[in-house]
């Protein structure tokens, strides 16, 4: 008994710094820090790139950005001793492991390119920040649209890739081989049309040169992709932005699945059950009061 008692005290211990630990962790005033040391890494880290601030501040700029990286995994520390395996249920917790753990690779000999990859520590705003999180978990959503959108853009294209190829790619000019000389180069130059870049002067014109009806398979493209199907992308995440904004804590799910019910939320939990609880009561109260008003009315005594 005695055993069992200092267990379930140990136990209770450990969850009551595991919940401090996480509340403040997950608190305000740990979030804006981080905030900030993620906004002062990103200028470190840009002007890093600058070889004569490089040559004067140097030492100083890496001294502290290894400070702000060591910041960030005791950050990391001490959620994954808050939130125990839970951690690894987060997307956003998984993310920020993987932008942290690149970081403390060696950056020498082969792996000297993963110096470069520092950078990346800046899309941590998008976990820290609530509204960007909101945005990342809106074109989540949009993910499946988007794929049927991409599966008939894909289809159409390769088949104006097709057509394109036989109508344009069989003339000797140097021009239209380079532009529509087999199917990849006109899927490319198609590419190039849809996004509307120097496509009037830089390809249909000189192309109408030498078939002066060209226009009638561009203009229909043009107005397929561009003004149509790639519309459909923008309507497919303003879709998603509002059904995230119409459920704020969308974004936020895969971060409170990770949150260990205990401390708090076991306290929400309690007080929820509590509350069901007194519901039913007094729908049984209001019953029971209903019967006898009803007995009352048609002269009969209540029973006890």
């Amino acid at each position: 008994m005695h055993g069992e008692a200092m267990r379930e005290q140990a136990v209770a211990t450990s969850t009551g710094w595991r919940g401090r630990v996480e509340g403040f962790i997950e608190g305000p005033r740990a979030s804006t820090v981080i905030t900030i040391l993620i906004l002062i890494n990103a200028v470190t880290l840009g002007l890093e790139t600058d070889a004569e601030i490089m040559a004067r501040y140097g030492a100083l700029l890496q001294t502290l950005d290894r400070a702000i990286l060591i910041v960030f995994t005791l950050e990391l520390l001490l959620k994954g001793y808050a939130h125990r395996l839970a951690f690894f249920r987060s997307g956003w917790n998984i993310f920020d492991l993987l932008i942290v753990g690149i970081a403390w690779l060696p950056a020498t000999g082969p792996l000297a390119i993963l110096r470069a990859l520092r950078i990346l520590r800046v899309l941590r705003l998008l976990s820290v920040v609530p509204q960007m999180r909101r945005v990342i978990s809106a074109i989540g959503h949009s993910i499946p649209g988007m794929t049927s959108v991409i599966g008939v853009l894909a289809v159409f294209f390769y088949v104006s890739a097709v057509l394109a190829t036989k109508l344009f790619g069989t003339h000797a000019d140097p021009q239209m081989q380079e532009w529509f000389g087999s199917i990849g180069a006109s899927a490319y130059t198609l590419f190039q049309v849809m996004t509307l870049e120097s496509w009037s002067m830089g390809i249909v014109r000189p192309t109408m040169e030498i078939y002066p009806l060209a226009w009638v398979f561009f203009v229909p493209f043009i107005v397929i992709t561009s003004f149509a199907v790639l519309n459909l992308f923008i309507g497919i995440i303003v879709d998603a932005m509002q059904t995230t904004q119409r459920d704020p804590g969308e974004a936020d799910n895969v971060v409170q699945k990770a949150v260990p019910q205990d401390g708090t939320q076991a306290l929400q939990m309690q007080l929820d059950r509590l509350e069901r609880e007194f519901a039913t009561l007094r729908r049984l109260l209001q019953a029971e009061a209903e019967r006898r008003s009803a007995s009352a009315e048609h002269g009969k005594a209540p029973p006890p």
